[in-house]
């Protein structure tokens, strides 16, 4: 909103050139982010104590677990609030990234705050049925994936020779001539390519797989596309759903890796940068940096209240919103196929659950008793279910999960 108030009135006045950078704008999205967390997010838990909206726990038999009976729940408001306003104040509002993010941040917020109303205000622990959150994320995967694939804007750039330059269209490239005269063809792309880690040429074009089946099934491409998109979205976000068990966890391990997306998406949407570490290029990109930098600033915010013992929770208003969202950015960053490094801890919480539940339903149909890998699932219970403090697991999952972000940043030298 302030870059297009500046931009009218053509940076007429002092100082507003800096909105032109944005670095600037990022670093004012963390800043007010920060302020709206910290300074509001009190006001919203006393008013979510006023209206006695509590987390009603089930004795799981863990420490310290009915201790959080009655803190407030839906502290995800506070999250999508900080995220939201810093993003419309700073962003670029007609930029096609960030439309797609606030779409999707919208989306997801509002599927788990009904979620967390029929909780609380219904007082049906089972919260919105499955089926209706699945079509939720199943919709948004659709839009998302559609979007990406046809819209005219969202498009990725590869630089080319100079004799393959002169055989092509000069309608599909961009010339850049750098100071010392150095010039640059880069080649204009509309196709669903993402990028391979640890892979040298390590660009892969869905494409291709249909190719395999003959040049006239490639027309098909944009169904398994969006099919992987709409199976990204619904893994991520019910993977952030299912961490979010223990204070501050959730919230630390989205806050790395959005960190971490943050820095891949300001390198891809820089020419420069991309062409110094030979990475895909992808022009308006380097926008999705002023909303990463809401988001950090929201989660960090957030983690002031939510660190152990817990203030509130973000229930399921923040955390299914949380992994829609780094699920989105991955995939307009071209990086899904990093997504099992990056969000290795989403990963393994998930493959948790799936495996005690059907080690459990097979162990009881052969042998009449069901057994368990795990003293509990997901994985955070296992250990607490061994006697180690919450917030000792919740350190050692956050030095996992700045490991993984670490190794995702070096793929892009790492091939």
């Amino acid at each position: 909103m302030l870059y297009h108030f500046f931009d009218a009135i053509d940076f007429s006045v002092p100082g507003s050139g800096v909105f032109n950078f944005i670095s600037f704008r990022a670093a004012m999205a963390v800043f007010v982010s920060l302020l709206i967390s910290l300074w509001w997010g009190q006001g919203i838990i006393n008013l979510l104590r006023r209206m006695q909206v509590g987390e009603t726990v089930r004795d799981l038999g863990l420490e310290g677990q009915l201790q959080k009976q009655g803190t407030p729940t839906m502290g995800g408001l506070i999250i999508l609030s900080a995220t939201l306003i810093p993003t419309l104040l700073f962003a670029k509002l007609d930029n096609i990234y960030i439309i797609l993010l606030l779409i999707s941040t919208v989306w997801l917020g509002t599927i788990g705050f009904l979620d967390d109303y029929i909780k609380v205000f219904k007082k049906d622990k089972r919260g919105l049925a499955g089926k209706f959150k699945v079509v939720g994320q199943v919709g948004l995967g659709i839009i998302i994936g559609a979007t990406v694939y046809f819209h005219p804007e969202i498009r990725t750039r590869v630089e080319v020779s100079e004799t393959l330059a002169q055989q092509l269209d000069p309608a599909e490239l961009n010339t850049i001539t750098e100071e010392d005269g150095t010039v640059h063809y880069m080649l204009n792309r509309k196709s669903p390519n993402t990028t391979i880690p640890f892979i040298k040429d390590n660009e892969f074009n869905y494409s291709s797989i249909l190719g395999l089946f003959g040049r006239g099934a490639r027309q098909y491409t944009w169904i398994i596309y969006i099919l992987v998109v709409i199976f990204i979205i619904t893994a991520v976000s019910n993977g952030a759903n299912i961490t979010d068990g223990v204070d501050g966890l959730a919230t630390g391990t989205s806050a790395i890796m959005v960190m971490t997306l943050g820095i891949l998406a300001y390198v891809s949407g820089n020419v420069i940068f991309a062409q110094y570490l030979d990475i895909m290029y992808i022009p308006g990109s380097g926008e999705l940096a002023v909303f990463i930098g809401a988001l950090l600033g929201a989660c960090i915010g957030f983690l002031w209240y939510n660190a152990y013992p817990a203030q509130v929770f973000m229930g399921d208003t923040g955390s299914l919103a949380l992994g829609g969202i780094i699920a989105t950015l991955a995939i307009l960053v071209r990086k899904e196929l990093l997504i099992p490094v990056l969000c290795g801890i989403f990963l393994v919480e998930n493959l948790s659950v799936m495996m005690q539940v059907s080690w459990f339903k097979y162990t009881k149909k052969k042998y009449g008793e069901g057994r368990r890998i795990f003293l509990m699932s997901p994985l955070h219970h296992h250990f607490q279910k061994k006697g180690i403090h919450e917030s000792k697991i919740v350190s050692r999952f956050w030095i996992v999960g700045i490991m993984l972000a670490v190794l995702s940043i070096v793929t892009l030298k790492l091939r």
